[in-house]
């Protein structure tokens, strides 16, 4: 199928639509003779190829359409991929921006602008005045790149340091203050990141390096593709740039994961034992006022003004569950946490600390019951 065939039969066919290509009208073409040195296949395709272009023109109809592609910069990832990943730092967008709303207290909006695959060196050098964080991934073997404009991170740092964020274009080093403030900027970043990730595939990063310029830095060859995130960040009347190069051969091993059913599926699963234990360790160590109340007294804002010292304020002793009055301590308190009535006890010292000692556990009122089983 590989080599070269003379027809000595001339094909009829084919010589008419070479006359027809070879007259005035239509574009010039090279003359073989009535032989054509082509393989069969080949004449099979370009037979059908001329068949179309006539039909085309025979009807009004233009030349062919075609979609250039460059062998410079060859697409390794597929348009779902890319999707996959537009989304999964959208939802990293939405994180960022409330992070930094809380943290500079002033309001943020970060869009993502696009999400292109492009040779490493062609990004290398559409970086002028930026700040690059060199990240390490693990579990993946390789690093990738969080680039933040300066003129957007000096607003950022002039907003922490009390301004109004008009800090401008300043093209300088950062000084030893404006860096640590720089590595809490980049510290929400690559935790809303981390959560972003979550659901495809945890992944931790990790700052190896910072440089100021891109000359030195080189995580993978220059022709190498990358996935390059941008991002545009506005800050009351100020707006930057902030992007995201992630190698291809970082994703590589997690491709299989990038496809955007799955990414919607693992988004919308719960996992229960993981967020189980987690909100049960987050309850332990969450603090809620608690009020030893020995009991309740009504008072006119004329009595509470008249009020001296020595004076003798009536107060109503907690009752019992019926309404009754409570026998027994005079020193009965009820330990109210929140505003709920939980415990009942009674005062003392332990040491020289004031103590109550839980008598008996008040149990929960009908409304608070009726709306735990229907939670």
């Amino acid at each position: 199928m590989t080599t070269v065939e003379d027809d000595e039969e001339v094909n009829p066919v084919i010589e008419e639509r070479m006359a027809r290509s070879n007259g005035p009208s239509a574009p010039q073409t090279r003359s073989t003779e009535g032989k054509v040195l082509l393989p069969l296949r080949k004449r099979r395709r370009a037979a059908a190829g001329m068949a179309m272009q006539d039909s085309l023109l025979r009807f009004g109809g233009g030349p062919l359409s075609y979609e250039p592609y460059d062998f410079r910069r060859p697409d390794k990832l597929s348009k779902e991929h890319l999707r996959s990943l537009q989304l999964l730092h959208e939802s990293f967008a939405n994180y960022f921006s409330s992070s930094l709303a809380t943290y500079l207290r002033a309001q943020v909006q970060l869009e993502v602008v696009s999400v292109e695959q492009v040779p490493y060196d062609e990004y290398m050098r559409s970086i002028s005045a930026s700040l690059l964080y060199i990240l390490n991934v693990t579990p993946l073997s390789g690093q990738a790149i969080f680039e933040m404009d300066y003129g957007i991170l000096f607003s950022m740092i002039d907003r922490l340091l009390g301004g109004t964020g008009a800090a401008g274009k300043i093209l300088r080093d950062l000084t030893d203050i404006e860096k640590m403030l720089a590595e809490n900027i980049v510290h929400y970043a690559l935790n809303d990141l981390r959560n972003s990730w979550e659901g495809i595939n945890p992944l931790q990063f990790d700052v190896a390096s910072v440089e100021s310029s891109s000359q030195f830095v080189q995580i993978v060859p220059g022709n190498d593709t990358v996935v390059l995130i941008l991002m545009e960040i506005r800050m009351g009347d100020y707006q930057g740039a902030i992007s995201i190069c992630l190698p291809y051969l970082l994703i590589k091993p997690i491709l299989g994961k990038l496809s955007a059913q799955r990414w919607f599926i693992s988004a919308n699963k719960k996992k229960e034992p993981m967020y189980g234990a987690q909100l049960a360790q987050r309850l332990n160590s969450t603090r809620v006022p608690c009020i030893a109340r020995l009991g309740t007294a009504s008072l006119t804002m004329g009595a509470l003004n008249d009020l001296k010292v020595g004076s003798v304020i009536p107060i109503k002793m907690p009752l019992n569950e019926d309404g009754s009055q409570r026998d027994g301590h005079i020193a009965t308190v009820d330990l109210v946490v929140g505003n709920r009535t939980k415990f009942r006890g009674r005062t003392g010292l332990r040491g020289r600390n004031l103590a109550v000692q839980i008598d008996e556990i008040v149990t929960p009122e009908a409304e608070l019951i009726s709306n735990k089983e229907a939670n």
